[in-house]
């Protein structure tokens, strides 16, 4: 066979001779491959079935950048072998040698519990999957990853930086057999009493650095898909994450994070898509799409600080869209845009209450150590569904809380706590509608934070109003704001309770025949500018209580409202000015 020249007419075995007699052709091979790891989406070239090379036989100039392929330490990928050993042991080696790339070629290459290493990039090449074994005795608790919602995990890594997870190949967490038809119980009012935590995550990540996760699939998690715990430098990008075989089926799972940036991903799962507990921060979110069951953006206690979200589609998701059941939290600048919500329920829910449990109201006044403030919610587009719906691809039902059904925008601060600037702008909400008489006439709203639907969960269930209540909050703004509804609702558009300074301009809604538009209730300094009543409704503002004063109605389009003002229960007439 002819030998191949270079660009200089010398043949590679001449060149290989004159530049040093003692490298072996595997040592070449790897030498030119190297540059194809700089080629975006190239595929990674696949070792022989030789040993693996100790350190001592390796040139300096080649560490942190060799490719070490898993089936080159034992691993067979036949869908049979348990391959966890093999795995682990290239893994170790890559992590030895300063770094570089664990190879999974094509396969199925079954395994237990394994953990990453700092400056270790794990390569899934197409058709390469990670099967989590079906037995639970393969699998083991991180070491130092907290117990705090179960830490039996499948792949991991702890106070490492530095690490990489690519590639078009799978990591398969075969979660449906660890299904028992029991959750883990951390849902209202459940403390995780008698939960089950005895089930492995898919990916965990625990006070790492600088990781990157890029393009790959992960699916079908016992538990929690991937949890990232106190990390830092965090770029998730083009991760698509389908997770519905068991409870608990959480997408992305953050807790004290900071530096995170998502884009383009695809979410389809049965639990929270994105929730952030403790204190994250410094968040963007991107050009993804959403379905769950339960919530896709949901904020626990902590530091919630300085989130954009943006450019995301969500669809066919139940439990709220977004969501944020705060007691003693420090919530604010946190950045809604450019987002289109398709049957869902909720579709916002905001509760505080500046108590440490989010369950009870308290006479605690705020101190100023807690506070949930300066969110913006801009170019939202969204229908709401009557009621959630299963859907087809969970095997297992999902009960329905009645304060699911008929669901609006819940702005709820709860005892002396007041939710703080809270902007809509250009936002457009279709309704289902269908809201009674006897909703529309509750005033008595608990005095709890706990999730949306558990505020609205006591018969007659289901909001006072169709499109937003807001009780406690200070600078409100709806702006260009449409409400409407496809079939008959009795309830008003807009409820406001205890609300000071707000500013209403040119909001449309679709009114009742047997109840007002708008209803205020003891708030006062609201400007109502330039709003529109879309259907007939009985009577556009109707002001409530004796503390009602400085609202302001300037303008608008009144003609299908019978009645423009009503007082009720004790609202003196000089509260309100008509422009």
């Amino acid at each position: 066979m002819l030998p191949l020249k270079n660009s200089n007419q010398g043949s590679i075995s001449d060149f290989d001779t004159s530049a040093n007699n003692s490298l072996s052709r595997r040592q070449w091979f790897e030498r030119l491959a190297l540059p194809a790891l700089a080629l975006a989406g190239a595929a990674l070239p696949a070792t022989s079935g030789a040993a693996p090379i100790s350190g001592h036989h390796i040139s300096d100039h080649l560490r942190g950048a060799r490719i070490f392929n898993v089936c080159d330490f034992g691993a067979k990928g036949d869908g049979k072998t348990l391959d966890t050993k093999a795995i682990q042991a290239a893994i170790d080696a890559c992590h030895k040698e300063q770094g570089g790339t664990v190879l999974i070629p094509a396969g199925d290459f079954i395994c237990g519990t394994i953990e990453l290493k700092s400056n270790v990039t794990l390569h899934l090449s197409v058709q390469g999957r990670l099967l989590g074994s079906a037995r639970r005795e393969d699998y083991s608790a991180g070491k130092g990853v907290p117990s705090g919602n179960g830490n039996i995990v499948f792949v991991y890594a702890v106070n490492a930086a530095n690490i990489t997870i690519e590639g078009r190949g799978t990591i398969d967490g075969n979660g449906l057999a660890f299904y028992t038809g029991k959750g883990d119980n951390t849902g209202p009012g459940q403390r995780g009493i008698g939960g089950n935590f005895d089930r492995p995550h898919l990916i965990v990540f625990y006070q790492c650095s600088n990781f990157v996760v890029r393009d790959v699939f992960l699916t079908r998690s016992a538990y929690h898909c991937f949890r990232i715990l106190h990390c830092k430098q965090i770029r998730l990008d083009g991760i698509s994450i389908y997770n519905r075989v068991n409870k608990n089926n959480d997408g992305f799972h953050f807790n004290d994070s900071q530096y995170v940036h998502i884009s383009n991903c695809d979410i389809q799962c049965q639990d929270d898509a994105c929730a952030f507990f403790g204190s994250n921060q410094f968040v963007t979110i991107t050009n993804c799409s959403f379905s769950t069951r339960w919530s896709v953006f949901r904020f626990g206690n902590g530091d919630a600080q300085n989130i954009v979200v943006s450019n995301c589609l969500i669809y066919e998701t139940y439990g709220c869209p977004v969501k944020i059941s705060s007691g003693k939290a420090r919530v604010e600048n946190l950045s809604f845009s450019n987002i289109i919500m398709r049957n869902v329920t909720g579709p916002v829910g905001i509760a505080f209450t500046n108590t440490k449990d989010r369950n009870n109201a308290g006479d605690n006044a705020n101190d100023g150590s807690a506070f949930v403030r300066n969110i913006s919610f801009n170019g939202i587009r969204a229908t709401v569904v009557e009621k959630p719906v299963d859907h087809a691809d969970i095997h297992f039902g999902v009960n329905v809380f009645n304060g699911e059904v008929n669901s609006c925008i819940t702005l709820n601060g709860v005892g002396k706590a007041f939710l703080e600037n809270i902007s809509f702008t250009d936002v457009h909400i279709t309704y289902a509608g269908g809201g009674t008489k006897e909703q529309a006439l509750k005033r008595a709203v608990p005095q709890v934070a706990a999730e949306y639907f558990g505020v609205w969960g006591t018969e007659p269930f289901g909001p006072p109003a169709y499109g937003l209540y807001a009780r406690n909050v200070k600078n409100l703004t709806l702006h260009n704001v449409r409400f409407e509804y496809e079939k008959p609702d009795a309830r008003p558009a807009i409820v406001f309770d205890n609300v000071q300074d707000a500013s209403i301009t040119g909001v449309s809604a679709k009114g009742s025949a047997d109840a007002e538009l708008f209803r205020i209730i003891n708030s006062k300094d609201v400007l109502i500018a330039s709003c529109r009543v879309l259907s007939h409704a009985a009577t556009f503002l109707q002001v409530e209580g004796d503390m009602c004063e400085g609202i302001v109605v300037n303008g608008g389009d009144l003609r299908k409202a019978q009645k423009p003002l009503v007082f009720e229960r004790g609202a003196g007439k000089n509260a309100v000015v008509m422009g």
